[in-house]
């Protein structure tokens, strides 16, 4: 199954225009869609009942596991670069999540874009952090935004800011 596919699935095709658009007039779009973000690394977070029955489910379509702990509630699970992270009693809802500062193999990007810069970038097209990165830390740090169908996008960076001697969250 490709991600695409996955995407599609879980029904959050509306976040695309939502991140590259936000909330704004026609003329400030075509403004906004002028440069893209880098947003780091992608999964899409599910809401499980039953951690074990959904790794079964999914482990059939082909996923492996790429990380987690399951005696805490939660795996990811990878399928090429696809990457699936299965949570059971932590959100509400089903969520897509991006990583700034990691590529696909959670290795620590040279250069990225850091989370409180895109946080700046992303209030300046109308959208509404909630909660929000603190802009005077430099470790890690997230902020999460609501598309207009109340689906959660978290933006979890798990290195420090560029530049900076902090330690990366242990996640």
């Amino acid at each position: 199954m490709k991600c695409a596919s996955l995407f599609a699935v879980v029904g959050l095709a509306s976040l695309v225009q939502t991140l590259l658009v936000g909330a704004q007039q026609p003329a400030a779009a075509a403004q906004a869609l002028k440069g893209t973000l880098q947003l780091g690394n992608f999964s899409v977070s599910l809401t499980v009942k039953d951690l074990a029955k959904s790794r079964a489910f999914y482990e059939a379509l082909g996923f492996e596991e790429a990380g987690g702990e399951a005696k805490q509630g939660w795996i990811v699970l990878q399928n090429g670069e696809c990457k699936l992270g299965l949570f059971q009693g932590m959100f509400e809802r089903n969520m897509l999540t991006f990583n700034p500062g990691w590529n696909s193999a959670k290795e620590t990007l040279p250069e990225f874009t850091d989370v409180r810069e895109l946080q700046e970038i992303l209030e300046g097209r109308g959208l509404t952090p909630t909660p929000r990165a603190d802009p005077l830390s430099t470790g890690p740090a997230y902020f999460t935004l609501t598309d207009p169908d109340g689906n959660p996008v978290l933006f979890d960076q798990h290195v420090p800011m560029s530049g900076t001697e902090s330690e990366p969250a242990k996640r």
